[in-house]
């Protein structure tokens, strides 16, 4: 009998991936409809910049930590 257990950094990689979707999508959204009240670098758009990185990083665990991946090891 096989067990198959997820690695934890999968399901971490699946959490920054989520949290990159919804952070880009609301950068995008401020895009096209900007806060009533502007701070101070909001010009240089943190959200969509954030949210990349947490994208990015996302893509790298999910693939690299796959559970497919992980039995082959």
């Amino acid at each position: 009998m096989s067990k198959h257990v997820n690695s934890i950094w999968f399901l971490i990689g699946l959490q920054l991936l989520i949290y990159g979707v919804l952070i880009t999508g609301t950068g995008v959204w401020e895009l096209f409809y900007p806060p009533m009240q502007m701070t101070e670098l909001a010009w240089t758009h943190p959200a969509i910049w954030w949210g990349a990185v947490l994208l990015v990083l996302g893509i790298f665990y999910v693939n690299r930590f796959r559970p497919a991946q992980v039995l082959k090891d």
